[in-house]
């Protein structure tokens, strides 16, 4: 019976100096000082041991934090991996293609900003006027990123400049990409006026549109190429944006078509 009381009692103490321990980390220095110099030797040295003890836990946690766990999805039905942590991702290997299509594309929309830059002098049309703009502005800013883009990556970065849709910087013509309006059909456009330029206008933008629907499916058709993420981005963005364009495009010339019924 004894022995019993004498281990409740020592229970008791400690659970009291666990709470004078508490108390003595409050904010209050004064309230912590008294409680100590009130406690017995031993009770303060187990005190000042937690204190100890808590600090090197909280500076364990502050300088030696979780290492990264990197973790590799399994096949259907299989589970995954835990790899090292200093396991690093590879890219694959950028496709030649990529930059074959970056550079083609930068002749394809230059050739659309040569077509919308005559629609001040050519039409009054102001559906026309607007449509232009919207296209102007567009192709003209993923120029620039397509620029940045191949500069990025060691590419050769052709210059945007009027005409050069039609020939090489050695005057030599330049095989067009697909959907791009031949040398006679840019001449036809820029001597036309008024409701023939709206016509030849509409038709040639749409025909060039396709060509770039085509040449980002040629993109994704070929094997490894795509992959790169603002690659992949800019042309399904153009994709997106061409055919939304397209249909616009082929709304007007039908109202124009039933216009001209009346």
């Amino acid at each position: 019976m004894l022995r019993k009381s004498t281990a409740l009692i020592s229970v008791v103490v400690l659970l009291t100096a666990m709470g004078y321990a508490k108390a003595a980390n409050s904010p209050s220095p004064r309230m912590a000082a008294m409680m100590s110099a009130s406690l017995p030797d031993w009770t303060q040295r187990f005190i000042a041991v937690k204190h100890k003890l808590e600090i090197v836990a909280t500076d364990s946690q502050q300088t030696d934090p979780a290492k990264p766990v990197v973790v590799q999805p399994g096949p259907p039905g299989k589970p995954s991996r835990t790899l090292p942590p200093s396991t690093r991702a590879t890219l694959p290997p950028r496709s030649r293609a990529d930059a074959e299509f970056m550079q083609g594309m930068i002749m394809h929309h230059s050739q659309a900003v040569e077509m919308t830059a005559l629609i001040s002098s050519h039409t009054e049309n102001k559906d026309l006027r607007l449509l232009g703009a919207r296209i102007s502005s567009s192709q003209s800013d993923e120029i620039k990123f397509i620029q940045r883009w191949l500069a990025a990556r060691g590419e050769r970065v052709p210059m945007a400049m009027p005409g050069m849709s039609d020939m090489d910087i050695s005057r030599e013509p330049l095989a067009l990409m697909p959907g791009m309006l031949t040398p006679e059909q840019m001449k036809a456009l820029r001597k036309a006026k008024g409701a023939e330029f709206d016509h030849l206008f509409l038709t040639g933008m749409i025909q060039h549109h396709d060509g770039a629907l085509t040449m980002v499916k040629d993109l994704f058709d070929t094997a490894g190429a795509g992959q790169d993420a603002d690659l992949f981005n800019f042309a399904t963005d153009a994709d997106n944006t061409q055919r939304a364009e397209i249909r616009i495009m082929q709304a007007m010339l039908e109202k124009k078509s039933l216009e001209e019924k009346r």
